[in-house]
């Protein structure tokens, strides 16, 4: 039986593992706190379109307590990895596959990239620093994938679900690899919609497009997309920020396959909702900053592209969580970002 662990049982982790109940796979969550200990006694709860359904999954905050695994989906903020790299390598064997479910510009991204420039086959520092998530998981053992799905937690080991029903997936170099298609098919039995991409790095980009622009702003002034949608001021940010990224992803052969105004448009069509850097700041978590704009910067900084307004607003945000304490600035990723 294919084993799959899911480290970081929130809401996304939490959705993934619902839907991969209902097949023949043997899941495993890590989780920690009440949700984990909600979890243990009464089940996973999941809500989806009024549809109230309940799991029973093994749940534990060691992965000590786990055999080796199959799969692995890394379901913590990204800027969390670094920590638990270690003590993955327990439930690693040659044949496991890492799936890093997370915002931002993923840690393996230049791993087998052909972008032709200096950056082919390096961690990012921004995101991995000094890589250490490249030394110890290993950027061959990953598979891309992008997250499209909204979910939250409403309550310790109760998920609902909001909207979106998309994860797509794809190896590195571009393969349809027989791990890939396995997964993929898992997740599809599931529920799920599981496209696999012969260049996942261009939908990577379409994402983080938004999560650069748009979480950012809406994390610096409290604002639902739509509210940004209606007020100039930030709209105009907001499209120089996108600028910035675009001009970014083209110098290592990213292709836009949309419009900027088009990208802009499905943002702030969506009313009421405010990005999960916005939900975090307000519930005082722990902000994933650096893998959604400093990873940007990063690479622009090394490919002498402008950045301004993106270093702007990323030193605004930084600023504003590390009064919060939300946020522990790195003097090696500050001199990179800079």
């Amino acid at each position: 039986m294919t084993k799959v662990c899911i480290f970081g049982a929130g809401s996304i982790g939490g959705y993934i593992a619902a839907c991969l109940k209902k097949t023949d796979v043997d899941v495993s969550l890590v989780a920690r706190g009440p949700h984990k200990e909600a979890i243990e006694k009464n089940g996973l709860t999941f809500i989806k379109n009024e549809k109230v359904e309940n799991y029973k999954v093994r749940v534990t905050d060691d992965v000590k307590n786990l055999d080796v695994q199959d799969y692995i989906f890394i379901s913590i903020k990204a800027h969390g990895i670094t920590n638990i790299a270690d003590s993955l390598k327990k439930i690693i064997h040659d044949k496991t596959a890492i799936i890093s479910a997370v915002n931002g510009l993923p840690w393996w991204y230049f791993y087998k990239a052909k972008t032709g420039t200096e950056l082919d086959d390096k961690h990012i520092e921004s995101v991995d620093p000094s890589g250490k998530i490249w030394n110890t998981i290993k950027p061959e053992k990953a598979i891309g994938c992008v997250v499209y799905p909204a979910c939250e937690i409403i309550e310790p080991g109760v998920i609902k679900h909001n909207y979106g029903e998309r994860l797509s997936m794809g190896e590195p170099d571009g393969i349809k690899s027989e791990r890939l298609k396995k997964i993929a098919n898992l997740l599809i039995e599931g529920g799920l919609k599981v496209p696999q991409k012969n260049n996942l790095r261009d939908e990577i980009w379409i994402k983080l497009w938004g999560n650069c622009s748009f979480n950012i702003i809406s994390a610096l002034y409290n604002k639902s997309l739509d509210e940004i949608g209606k007020d100039k001021d930030l709209l105009n940010v907001v499209r120089k920020m996108m600028e910035e990224c675009k001009n970014v992803g083209e110098k290592i052969g990213v292709k836009f396959n949309v419009s900027i105004d088009h990208r802009i448009n499905a943002a702030i069509s969506i009313v009421g909702h405010k990005p999960s850097t916005t939900q975090d700041l307000y519930a005082k978590r722990p902000l994933e900053i650096d893998p959604i704009i400093g990873s940007i910067i990063e690479v622009g900084n090394k490919l002498n592209v402008d950045t301004s307004t993106l270093k702007l607003k990323n030193n605004e945000l930084k600023l504003k969580a590390e009064k919060l304490g939300l946020y522990n600035r790195s003097d090696s990723i500050d001199k990179i970002t800079k």
